[in-house]
């Protein structure tokens, strides 16, 4: 047997199963599309339920995949064994209502034995207990004997997820030898130890499960089957774990290099190797399908995975910043395979920097916390940091959990485990509560649900506003309908739609849907699965039916304003790609006829200069009326033309390229201006950042513009009459008014300096001597606590040494200050513990330094008591 590489094995079952008929499709993103009971893609099967389901019909019946996906059930352990991981592929081909047990079985054989050399003789099938089926299959049409087929339970080898289809699996196990084993005489199959390892898993989708364990035959019966690469991998190249494999073993190394560290020397630098090794490979897949670090969602989980990388290589002695140089070694690995990779590369390396930037700065935000929860703790004289405390460290400042334990641990402390885990528990009691209801696909069950998938909308509104249709379905809020009628919500679909719906960012367009019996108002037009598209919206008059035909009408002055604001986010993306740089990527947009809004990936705020640039190119690009000219070609020769493509998006094979001029070119599916001089203006009104690495920009076009103006010549109307001028002396004018703002508070500071000097009149008689410490404690009337300060301040300097405290009153708010001198703070004096001693008196609280301190109240009446309390506490501090 040839000891394939990865990068090799991946392209010959992808071949193999072209082979047989199938089609192979690219893996898609890790962000899962149309499904909310997931966050990532976690199986090869994940991202193909609507054709399983029958919501979507697939491109082929036939399909094969090679999908990244990411698991972190069992984060915990990764690194602690060379079993775990979060980030595999996994290698797949599936049937949608075609082949079945037989050809699955045949052709899953046919793979391992004859495509990759594997020894017959050391693989194991095993099946469902109750599957006499796949069993016959495996004794009378392969040929292995019946003592080495496996019958196992519903736990091992039955597929299903709550309600849905569902059905039995068969697994293909490898012996690896003796050396992998336990030793004992009985091992066989189904053993915990390493010896025989799954590889293959053929799922026979049959049945359907009502919830409650009620089973019926399916009618279109399907095939998923799965194997995993890297643990195929690991077969192939005869090696202990994935870890060892080609591609992860030369990440392993880097890994190695970088902490100086030998692999399989120390057991506790493994684990920190391994872990490192994996999470690189998440963070780096996850960063190019366009996950950004969060603090919530998958966002969180690809911050965790890069914060838990930086830390072990903290632990590993890697000196500086070191995650970006790694995931260098990952792109170079899969590349072959995705290469998304190497297109994204630098965008890659700049958010994990950004990341282990700002988790460096946590790591010594956190230990400046914990060594104050330590000093807490030996005060209190208890050993144990509470669950609350811990959970806080964890939550809020983002600081590890093991680390925390780790630190505590070398001190003689430690955490309330079940303390925090309650923490934890009662987090994610919050979240699954806040969780929508789903169906089968993870989606919201909506109404729409239950059309059936052949319906489908062709939209013909890029040259036309208006379309005779026939209404093929309608739906009230709740259930489909034959009939709609005046005074009901509900949606249309018809066969043909001039009606944009909401897509790549553009609002779904407005209008009116009429037939000779009824008339319906378009709120908003929506895309579902399968290619429909939902008018949303209010019946107005009389009744619409299923069949009838019906004249759709977009909203003519919506569209336009639409298509100019569309226009101009293109001719956005290019200025700011030529202002800021070429790592501007976009990373969502909406465009509504009253607005614009651009998100795109930049690490710092713009300048009001590259606003302006900004701002000024594309104006220039709109007075140049460019044509905007679109093509429709194939994706491949669409990219070859150098068309921009957003990362992550699923695209047709055949795409809409949108030029307008030389000076931009993007993949597009939306509506457009036919020059740009049709735009007229444009205009930033706000930039601002909404997430690491990401910029917000909206902006305005044609009667927006001149509308934004007319709102702000009114403000600066208004503004002038406020001031007593006219818009073209206001700024004189403000001027003028500031110069004798500045006047009046300089003549006022020195009233009340006035005013507080007479309030103090000769206090120099009340200072008393205590434990050879001068005290000068006094109340005032009426001095604010800018005032209390500047008199302590010129106290001080008549006392020479000592310890001056002042109280008083305005307006029913009280003001406590306190001020001691260098040589009464050597004797122990300290303003700051002798303020908050003193201000629950006045029903307030304070403190500050040893030389300086002040507090607020609420209650004047307590004054007297403060001044006298004031001395017994000196008396406290100095004797």
């Amino acid at each position: 047997m040839k000891p394939y590489g990865v990068n090799e094995l991946r392209k010959m079952f992808l071949e193999f199963f072209e082979s047989k008929g199938h089609l192979a499709m690219k893996s898609f993103s890790l962000i899962p599309h149309n499904d909310k009971s997931l966050l990532l893609i976690n199986s090869g099967m994940a991202p193909l339920k609507p054709y399983f389901t029958g919501a979507e019909i697939p491109p082929r019946r036939r399909v094969t995949t090679c999908q990244k996906c990411i698991r972190t059930g069992d984060i915990e352990n990764v690194g602690k064994t060379a079993r775990h991981g979060t980030f595999f592929e996994m290698l797949g081909n599936f049937s949608f209502g075609d082949y079945f047990k037989r050809e699955a079985i045949h052709w899953t054989w046919e793979f391992l034995t004859e495509a990759v050399g594997l020894d017959p003789d050391r693989l194991y099938p095993s099946v469902y207990l109750e599957d006499d089926e796949a069993f016959d299959i495996w004794n009378k049409e392969i040929g292995i004997p019946a003592e080495r087929i496996f019958r196992f339970g519903k736990e091992d080898n039955f597929w299903e997820h709550g309600a849905g289809p569902c059905g039995p699996c068969s697994e293909v196990y490898y012996d690896r030898g003796e050396r992998y084993g336990c030793g004992r005489p009985d091992c066989t199959v189904g053993c915990d130890c390493d010896r025989y390892m799954e590889i293959w898993n053929d799922v026979f989708t049959q049945f359907d499960n009502d919830g409650n364990n009620h089973y019926t035959e399916l009618e279109q019966k399907n095939i998923d089957t799965g194997m995993g690469l890297e643990r195929l991998a690991s077969v192939v190249q005869d090696v202990d774990s994935i870890f060892d494999v080609d591609t992860v073993r030369a990440l392993r190394d880097k890994v190695c290099g970088f902490a100086h560290a030998e692999y399989k020397k120390d057991e506790n630098k493994d684990v920190s190797i391994r872990l490192i090794t994996d999470h690189i490979r998440s963070a780096t897949f996850m960063i190019s399908d366009g996950i950004m670090p969060t603090n919530e969602g998958r966002g969180y989980v690809l911050r965790r995975l890069i914060r838990r990388a930086a830390r072990h290589g903290r632990l590993l002695g890697i000196e500086g910043k070191f995650l970006a140089r790694l995931s260098e070694t990952v792109i170079e690995g899969s590349k072959d395979g995705y290469p998304e990779l190497e297109e994204k590369k630098s965008f890659i390396f700049k958010v994990l920097t950004q990341e282990e930037e700002k988790f460096n700065k946590t790591i010594d935000q956190g230990l400046s916390i914990l060594a104050d929860l330590e000093a807490q703790m030996q005060k209190e004289g208890t050993k144990v940091l509470s669950g609350e405390n811990t959970f806080k460290l964890y939550d809020t400042y983002g600081f590890p959990v093991d680390l925390t334990r780790e630190i505590l641990e070398e001190k003689g402390f430690s955490i309330d485990e079940e303390g925090f885990k309650a923490a934890m528990e009662e987090q994610r009691v919050k979240a699954r509560e806040a969780r929508a209801v789903t169906n089968y696909m993870g989606a919201d069950a909506t109404v729409y649900d239950e059309i059936d998938a052949n319906v489908t909308t062709e939209f013909v509104g890029y040259d036309k506003l208006s379309y005779e249709s026939k209404i093929t379905v309608l739906a009230t809020e709740s259930e489909l309908a034959e009939a709609l009628t005046e005074g009901e919500n509900g949606t249309i679909f018809v066969e043909k739609t001039p009606f944009y719906a909401t897509m790549g960012g553009q609002q779904g367009d407005t209008g009116v849907i009429r037939t000779a019996d009824g008339e319906f108002e378009v709120r908003d037009t929506i895309k579902l699965l399968g290619g429909k598209v939902g008018h949303v919206g209010r019946m107005t008059k009389g009744m619409l039916k299923v069949s009838d035909a019906a004249v759709l009408e977009v909203c003519d002055k919506g569209r336009t304003a639409t298509c100019k604001n569309h226009s101009a986010t293109h001719l956005l993306q290019k200025a700011l790609k030529t202002v800021l740089g070429s790592h501007v990527e976009q990373k969502g947009s909406l465009v509504t006829p009253d607005r614009l809004r651009f998100d795109f990936s930049h690490f710092e705020a713009m300048t009001a200069d590259e606003l302006e640039k900004v701002e000024a190119l594309v104006n220039e690009e709109i007075k140049a009326s460019l044509p905007v000219v679109t093509e429709v070609m194939n994706l491949e020769e669409a990219k070859k033309t150098g068309a921009m493509a957003l990362f992550g998006e699923k695209y047709e094979e055949d795409v809409r390229v949108v030029s307008m001029g030389d000076f931009s070119k993007e993949l597009c599916g939306g509506t457009h201006v036919a020059n740009t001089g049709v735009i007229t203006a444009f205009k930033i009104v706000s930039e601002a950042g909404i997430a690491a690495g990401v910029r917000r920009i909206e902006a305005l076009t044609g009667d927006g513009v001149f509308a934004y103006y007319r709102e702000l010549e009114q403000k600066l109307s208004e503004a002038a009459r406020a001031a007593k001028a006219t818009p073209a002396n206001l700024t004189e004018k403000i001027e003028h008014l500031q110069a004798e703002i500045k006047e009046l508070r300089s003549e006022n500071d020195a009233l009340k300096s006035k005013l507080a000097k007479d309030a103090l009149g000769d206090v120099m008689d009340q200072v008393k001597e205590i434990g050879g410490v001068k005290l000068l404690a006094a109340k005032l009337e009426n001095v604010d606590m800018n005032g209390l300060r500047e008199l302590g301040d010129q106290l001080k300097e008549k006392l020479g040494e000592g310890i001056v405290v002042l109280a008083s009153a305005v307006d029913g708010k009280v003001s406590l200050m306190a001020t001691a001198t260098d040589g009464a703070q050597k004797k122990g004096a300290h303003a700051g513990n002798l303020i908050k001693a003193v201000a629950g008196l006045v029903g307030g609280g304070g403190g500050g330094r040893p030389g300086m301190a002040q507090a607020g109240g609420k209650n004047p009446d307590g004054m007297d008591a403060a001044i006298k309390k004031a001395a017994e506490v000196v008396a406290e501090q100095v004797k």
